[in-house]
């Protein structure tokens, strides 16, 4: 019914303002950006000799505080780079939080690509999970069992909300590792917000990791890449490593180049997607739905999770309302300023939320033109139910 008039996908671009909210990902390059990787000086990367990957990976490694720094295609082989060199020897365990993005949604490459077993804690609303679970998790001590040798945490955490880790946690987790002889790897592809959020140095974040990695393609607008860290060692093997899962690269100056950007200008701006993202929870929370919640006084920084309460309504069926564009709302005045009727996509699965990602090429006037959308789409499923 919502599809007469038209959707963000049926072509009918002409009619329809689309507002982007899916992921951070959905970013694109800066202006600075593109013409820093068109004059990018660039040069071979698996000989070692590309100039600009070279000045990205030290100028990170400083900023991290960690002695080197890898630069990789994705998020994902960092992870399972990290996981590969901390568990060096295959059959071996690391503990990982159960709705962590390493666990959810990267193919299970411990085990199917380093024969590495993941087992699961489960995850507080905060990211954290229980340290005293973590205690018992450990295992190695029979001949029955695998070998625990590394956690795993996520920072921010993606399915948490965007959550930021408490740094008294981390510190008492890392105790807990060195303790046991384990390794800590951060999942920090957004750790930049975190910083953003707590106020610190991203040195700070991540003082008690044993590695980290952290995403250019996300919240920074790079189109392509991630940063691997740690000591040199680490890095010396992962380095190794990446080339056996096919990600040594030759002239990546040129993507390096944009990294090198977004450090300057995309990560001093990140409150920004912060204060936009509360705008629109603000707004959410100001109508007292009882069929849409958001955790206002639990919100960070750029992902805002849109609680569904009523077991009617999917969030597919929310995504595809508001990515739909109904004669009624034009109507009612429902438009930009050119009369162009308002399609907000936002991301949904199997859950029982709907979640909205900012990022730094969504405005101030977007922000504004997707909480009319989503008053006017909450006022009508509170209508027919």
């Amino acid at each position: 019914m919502y599809s007469q008039f038209a959707t963000s996908d049926n072509g009918a671009a002409d009619h329809v303002r689309v507002v982007d909210f899916r992921s951070d990902t959905i970013s694109v390059p800066t202006p600075s950006m593109r013409h820093a990787m068109f004059t990018a000086v660039v040069g071979d990367d698996v000989y070692g000799e590309d100039p600009t990957v070279r000045q990205l990976e030290e100028r990170s490694a400083a900023l991290f505080g960690k002695e080197a720094a890898l630069f990789v295609p994705s998020g994902t082989m960092a992870n399972l780079l990290a996981i590969m060199v901390h568990c060096s020897r295959r059959g071996t365990e690391a503990v990982v939080g159960d709705i962590a993005h390493g666990f959810l949604y990267e193919q299970g490459g411990a085990a199917q690509l380093a024969g590495v077993l993941l087992n699961t804690i489960k995850n507080n609303p905060d990211g954290t999970f229980c340290l005293n679970e973590l205690v018992r998790k450990f295992r190695g001590f029979d001949v029955h069992e695998p070998n625990t040798v590394l956690v795993m945490v996520e920072n921010t955490h993606n399915m948490c909300g965007g959550k930021v880790l408490p740094l008294d946690w981390l510190e008492k987790l890392a105790a807990i590792c060195r303790e046991k002889g384990a390794k800590v790897h951060m999942d920090g592809a957004r750790v930049f917000n975190a910083a953003a959020y707590l106020d610190l140095p991203v040195s700070r974040i991540v003082r008690d990791v044993d590695s980290v990695c952290f995403c250019l393609s996300k919240g920074l607008a790079c189109p392509v890449g991630s940063i691997l860290l740690g000591t040199k060692e680490f890095i010396k093997e992962a380095h190794r490593l990446r080339k056996a899962l096919g990600g040594g690269m030759r002239q990546v100056g040129f993507l390096a180049a944009a990294g090198l950007c977004a450090l300057d200008e995309i990560v001093p701006k990140l409150k920004d997607d912060h204060l936009r993202t509360r705008r629109i929870a603000e707004a959410i929370d100001q109508l007292r739905s009882p069929i849409f919640k958001v955790d206002l006084a639990n919100l960070h920084t750029n992902i805002l999770m849109v609680q569904i309460v009523s077991k009617q309504i999917h969030s597919s069926d929310l995504a595809h309302r508001l990515a739909a564009v109904a004669p009624g709302e034009i109507k009612a005045g429902v438009v930009d300023p050119e009369g162009k009727g308002i399609a907000v996509k936002v991301s949904a699965r199997d859950w029982t939320f709907a979640r909205i990602v900012i990022y730094t090429n969504i405005t101030d006037e977007e922000v504004e033109l997707a909480i009319k959308k989503i008053r006017y789409v909450i006022a009508e499923y509170e209508k027919d139910l």
